[in-house]
């Protein structure tokens, strides 16, 4: 799904007009950076959840010439889909 086609489709969910729900996304997704920015977790009951976590320096392989790489330490953002989400995804076959 495009960033266009989850407009369109929050706009017809919610009833409202494209610009607004385009507001409303981008709203969403600027507060889940800086509260990661922040080393906050955003947790969304029955969907999930936004956290980071960090990972150190490290030395890596170029895969072309094996020759050793040094990775820098960053932070990344990790998500975790809760039970509901995961029950409603993975159906108990019978």
């Amino acid at each position: 799904m495009t960033k266009a086609e989850l407009i369109d489709a929050v706009a017809k969910e919610a009833g409202v007009s494209k610009a607004d729900a385009e507001k409303t996304v981008g709203a969403f997704f600027d507060i889940v950076t800086k509260a990661a920015k922040k080393g906050d977790k955003v947790a969304w009951p029955g969907f999930g959840s936004f956290s980071t976590s960090k990972s150190k320096a490290r030395t890596g392989r170029n895969p072309q010439t094996g020759e050793a790489v040094k990775i820098a330490a960053s932070t990344r953002m990790k998500f975790t889909s809760s039970s509901t989400l995961k029950a409603v995804l993975n159906p108990k076959k019978k």
